[in-house]
């Protein structure tokens, strides 16, 4: 994926332009509506800018008072029904403004409350993006690049009041993230605090497009349209160019022996690490000093999720100590179908595609249950006809 904000990014921006790539509103709607908050909508049409054809997202939801901190925020989105990955990026992205803003303002990361970017139009544009990337497959161990950013210049009136572009809290982001800037004529602000959290926590590296066969494109507009540049920002998806047909990236794995955790806290381990962004975390029992059973924890991370996977494995296990070692990983392109099966039912079913070729299938367990128990069919039928019917689709 490479995402072009040679123009600003802003969380709208970014969320027009995955929906207009290919991702299910639908998807997005229905995660939102189940956040804990006043009732939100994001109503998506067609607009034009500087001559050009976008997609514009704008976020309906009540005026709302409510000041919220990072304490806030979090437990909403751990208490939602949102998917792992989709959580864990929205979790990453608040909790980069929190610490850009307690660094601008000099003062604890508890003590930051949000306004505008705590307001419910960014609680929105957070978690719609989150959404959107997992329904598009660009979570985990997608190569994300983004493209140098136009951050803007002038004065923008804040909750604070008047502040120089780029204002401070972009600047903190743009800086600890390693991003390189690009200067723009206009006289506005280009990079929102939201936008710039949203690139620095997207990105698995900066510069142009990557080597690869485009899929897909998407444009997403700002609200405003000026005379002098396209106020939009372009999204490209595509696949690893050459003939193996995955992709690769650079990964981060951890590894750590315990021989004194309550078993049965491993479950909840594990949960604690995906929650927290790791691609892949499992046990593999061994044999420890004086002949005591144990087990080997290992975690496979991104990059940018390294510290927050460290964190959960010191806090959450007895280990005093952890490796860490840098791989590489390979992985098949992936997509969901849901297939009808005999009766009328439902499956959801996660494909593995090599080359455009569906290699592997796994069918949703539980949809194949439900549909065995409301046709009084063996889950077994019910899963072979489902798998059958997903690879037969294109």
């Amino acid at each position: 994926m490479w995402v072009d904000a040679g123009n600003g990014a802003a969380g709208d921006m970014l969320l027009a332009a995955l929906l207009d790539a290919g991702a299910d509103p639908e998807a997005v709607r229905s995660g939102l509506r189940g956040l804990a908050v006043e009732p939100i909508d994001v109503e998506v049409t067609q607009v034009r800018r500087h001559g050009l054809r976008a997609l514009h997202a704008d976020v309906r939801a009540p005026r709302s008072d409510v000041s919220r901190d990072l304490a806030d925020v979090t437990a909403i989105l751990t208490a939602a029904a949102l998917p792992d990955e989709a959580r864990a990026f929205a979790l990453a992205v608040f909790e980069r403004l929190a610490r850009a803003e307690a660094r601008v303002h000099g003062v604890a990361v508890s003590e930051i409350h949000f306004h505008e970017v705590g307001a419910l139009d960014a609680i929105a544009d957070v978690t719609g993006c989150a959404l959107a990337l997992h329904d598009l497959g660009l979570l985990g161990s997608a190569v994300r690049v983004v493209s140098p950013v136009a951050a803007g210049s002038g004065v923008v009136r804040a909750a604070h009041g008047p502040l120089p572009v780029p204002v401070p809290a972009v600047l903190e982001l743009l800086t600890e993230a390693g991003a390189p800037l690009r200067s723009h004529p206009a006289a506005m602000e280009l990079c929102t605090p939201t936008g710039a959290a949203l690139l620095a926590t997207l990105a698995t590296g900066w510069g142009p497009a990557p080597d690869c066969v485009p899929r897909a494109t998407g444009t997403g507009a700002g609200s405003a349209d000026p005379e002098g540049h396209p106020n939009v920002l372009r999204v490209l998806i595509g696949e690893a160019a050459g003939a193996s047909g995955w992709s690769s990236a650079e990964m981060r794995r951890v590894d750590t022996t315990v021989d004194d955790l309550d078993p049965r806290l491993w479950p909840d381990v594990l949960e604690a690490l995906r929650s927290a962004g790791a691609a892949d975390a499992w046990c593999v029992p061994a044999l420890m000093r004086k002949g005591r059973p144990g087990q080997v924890l290992s975690v496979l991370a991104p990059p940018d999720r390294l510290d927050a996977v460290c964190r959960v494995v010191f806090e959450q296990t007895t280990t005093l100590g952890v490796r860490v070692s840098a791989v590489e990983r390979r992985s098949l392109r992936r997509d969901q179908v849901t297939v009808t099966v005999a009766g009328g039912a439902t499956v959801a079913v996660k494909r593995g595609l090599l080359g455009g070729r569906v290699v592997t299938a796994q069918a949703e367990y539980d949809d194949a249950r439900a549909a065995a128990e409301r046709t009084g069919r063996p889950v077994r039928e019910v899963l072979t006809e489902a798998l059958t019917a997903a690879r037969a689709l294109s």
